[in-house]
């Protein structure tokens, strides 16, 4: 496991196989971090779907309102739902989309981030200044680059657990 600087705002993300660390920037985008803290804690994230994984590009999950695979799991829904909090507004930054950084998904507008969230598989500076980045996978990226691929996949993989790493 990677050497967690600040547990208060680190996620460890278990997938099939193995843990995924992640360190938030609340110094860039605090309302972001804290949502995704917020969603950790109350168990929002377990077991919910990568509902779009496109190979050379990025991850995404996070839709806890259809993408839960143990109780309601919509494959056709996964992707449009959010959680029952408000959408928040774009924290945008010089930080770059780059490999291992997490850019929170939304719709056109760029202000409707809510509960998804993407992890970029290469360095995507088309999307620079256009997507919220909250987030750098410090370790296990491998287990992100072996998810299962397609829009949606056939079979997708899934969060097993997210966590604050001040709770694990």
């Amino acid at each position: 496991m990677a050497d967690i600087k600040d547990p208060e705002n680190t996620i460890l993300m278990e997938l099939k196989g193995g843990t995924v660390t992640i360190e938030l920037l609340p110094d860039v985008a605090p309302q972001h971090v804290e949502r995704m803290k917020t969603l950790a804690r109350a168990g929002a994230y377990d077991n919910v779907a990568f509902h779009r994984v496109i190979d050379g590009f990025m991850a995404q999950t996070g839709d806890v309102q259809h993408g839960n695979m143990e109780k309601d799991y919509n494959p056709r829904g996964a992707g449009t739902g959010s959680s029952e909090h408000p959408d928040v507004p774009a924290e945008f930054s010089k930080i770059p989309h780059a490999r291992g950084s997490l850019g929170a998904a939304r719709s056109a507008n760029p202000n409707s981030a809510n509960s998804q969230f993407f992890i970029n598989f290469k360095d995507n500076d088309f999307l620079n200044g256009q997507y919220t980045v909250y987030g750098q996978v410090t370790s296990g990226m491998e287990h992100v680059d072996a998810l299962t691929k397609g829009e949606p996949p056939a079979n997708p993989d899934r969060m097993i657990s997210v966590k604050v790493a001040a709770d694990a």
